[in-house]
């Protein structure tokens, strides 16, 4: 009928991680590579929700509704989507950190391109 769900979701997810690569790649600001890191570890999200997700599957619950033997074709792994939590949660607090850093950096410097942060202190 038509694509997969878990083929969009793996399309979907690595489009994202390339556009998130490129933006943390290209740019010299620091907000826009920030947003760059955020979209590559959305991609990686979906890309790890994607590999435990069945088409058609159910709940890996072992009763009437899905037997042993069919527990290994058409169960959806729950492990990805668990990790997958907790990656949000520790991305959303690098994040937090990383906008943290680039408003001292702004404070102390009055821009945010990289260009004018070439000088070390050591």
């Amino acid at each position: 009928m038509g694509l997969p769900v878990s083929t969009l979701l793996m399309t979907t997810g690595f489009l994202l991680v390339l556009i998130g690569m490129w933006g943390i790649l290209r740019h010299r600001n620091i907000l826009r590579i920030i947003i760059g890191f955020s979209l590559f570890d959305t991609g990686l999200h979906i890309v790890m929700v994607a590999t435990g997700y069945i088409t058609g599957g159910t709940a890996p619950i072992i009763d009437t509704a899905l037997g042993i033997e069919q527990a290994t074709t058409r169960a959806v792994d729950p492990v990805p989507s668990a990790l997958v939590v907790t990656a949000i949660v520790i991305g959303f607090s690098v994040t937090a950190i990383m906008l943290a850093f680039a408003i001292r950096i702004h404070d102390a410097r009055k821009t945010l391109s990289i260009d004018a942060l070439t000088e070390s202190k050591w």
